[in-house]
């Protein structure tokens, strides 16, 4: 299972085709998203049409809540980040999630992500053309 960061799908619904194809070389059954990753998109939707939408398309993949394990990890996260590296409500609770559930995180944000200890970053085949 790989956890998308909330950019993956922002990407994805902008047509990036190297993001579809990774996408689709993961396979469907393989992504996963996080509570956070789902209010983030709805907040960003512009009508009710593009809501639908999103709406649709996240029935489609797992998606992790915030349960009190991922919360406990999130604190923690923002104690030991939040002022040495700026890290983000956003962004701690989606690598909080992703430490919970020992799954890779998919971002195309690596340094917002690369200083968490035990956090791993999924590797795609972007990234390893570049």
């Amino acid at each position: 299972m790989i956890l998308c960061d909330t950019n993956i799908l922002i990407e994805f619904y902008k047509n990036n085709s190297q993001v579809i194809s990774e996408l689709r070389y993961i396979g469907l059954n393989q992504l996963a998203v996080s509570a956070i990753t789902q209010a983030e998109l709805y907040y960003g939707a512009i009508n009710n049409v593009e809501l639908k939408k999103i709406k649709k398309h996240l029935q489609l993949l797992f998606m992790f809540p915030v349960d009190i394990m991922v919360s406990t990890q999130f604190i923690e996260l923002m104690e030991t980040y939040s002022l040495s590296h700026k890290l983000s409500i956003p962004d701690a609770l989606i690598a909080s999630t992703a430490l919970v559930h020992k799954i890779d995180l998919y971002t195309l944000n690596i340094k917002d992500f690369r200083f968490i200890h035990g956090l791993n970053l999924y590797q795609s085949s972007i990234d390893k053309h570049q």
